[in-house]
């Protein structure tokens, strides 16, 4: 396992991030809990140490299986969760207010099972609440000792400036990471996004590295998806949202693109889900890629694929024909996750 500090912090994290958004039976999961326990296990022995969560993940089951799988190996783990999303009808049960961070951050340290939280992120951006409101919430946190370092998720380049400009205004703790969609059917963050965060100190941990599923080659032309994968269960989604992003992945450019990937992984004797992979974490500004496996077969595979190494000239020929292509989303306003 390979290692790295985050952003400009002394915070070590892996090359590869352990995401959660499956973990649980509700709300779109997928991953039971003694599954999901063996996975935690497995990344932990392979030398994985950080693992992202969210309150808004499975009706906040994620939070609570990922406390109980690392509540003997506490120590070991980087521990992330965020907030923003909505935990309850009333007017101050979601977005960064201090009234809702504080009560997001209280039940999520109760779920988790812990006293602190390593890395506190925002899910996204919160057009409500002045900037300054929530920095000065967030480094209230760090200064408690419930909080060691903050981060944020799905926010735009001019986004992360606010954040950091406020946070210099008001003497707090920055921004030491984002979290982007980052894939080869999803490469928006490379013109402005990406430069932010190196100028700003933030680090990457880059989210849907395969594109939904697509650059699996699971996906084809004509043909409904199964019942059971990620983009059957979004297009039967009650969700406008949902169905909206599956129909935005599985467009012409983009299975072009998961074709030259099958291509590609033939010619070399690779799965194209270990394509993929090799060529995010190749890629310049990415810190952590966050895979979020539903089974332990699919984590080896996923593990796997971000220890191989890519011919150069497979990685010029992937940039090529992706470079145009098209799913730029940077608001997680506009996706599911």
């Amino acid at each position: 396992m390979r290692y790295t500090t985050l952003g400009r912090s002394g915070l070590t994290v892996s090359r590869a991030c352990l995401g959660t958004m499956n973990f649980g039976t509700s709300g779109g999961g997928a991953c039971e809990e003694t599954e999901a326990a063996r996975i935690v296990d497995a990344f932990l022995d392979a030398g994985g140490n950080i693992i992202d969560t969210a309150d808004g993940y499975t009706g906040g089951q994620s939070e609570e299986i990922v406390g109980r799988a690392v509540k003997s190996r506490r120590d070991q783990v980087v521990l992330a969760t965020k907030a923003f999303l909505p935990q309850g009808p009333g007017p101050n049960d979601r977005g960064l207010s201090r009234i809702h961070l504080t009560k997001a951050l209280e039940s999520s340290l109760r779920r988790l099972g812990t006293d602190y939280i390593d890395l506190y992120q925002c899910h996204q951006w919160d057009d409500s609440t002045p900037i300054e409101e929530t920095m000065a919430t967030l480094d209230g946190f760090v200064r408690s000792g419930k909080v060691r370092y903050l981060g944020c998720s799905n926010f735009s380049a001019a986004q992360i400036v606010e954040s950091q400009w406020a946070a210099q205004r008001t003497n707090a703790a920055p921004f030491i990471s984002l979290q982007p969609q980052y894939s080869l059917v999803a490469r928006g963050i490379e013109a402005e996004i990406l430069p932010a965060c190196r100028r700003h100190g933030l680090g990457t941990l880059v989210w849907s590295p395969l594109g939904g599923g697509v650059l699996t080659g699971r996906y084809r032309r004509g043909v409904v998806p199964d019942a059971d994968s990620r983009m059957g269960r979004l297009k039967a989604s009650a969700l406008p949202m949902a169905r909206a992003w599956a129909d935005g992945l599985l467009n012409e450019p983009n299975l072009d693109i998961a074709g030259h990937v099958v291509e590609t992984a033939a010619e070399l004797g690779m799965t194209p889900a270990a394509v993929a992979l090799a060529w995010v974490r190749h890629r310049p500004g990415v810190t952590s890629v966050i895979i979020g496996p539903r089974t332990l077969e699919q984590f080896h595979g996923n593990l796997a694929g971000l220890a191989k190494e890519l011919p150069s000239e497979t990685i010029a020929h992937l940039d090529e024909i992706s470079r145009s292509a098209g799913t730029t989303i940077v608001n997680g306003m506009s996706t599911p996750r």
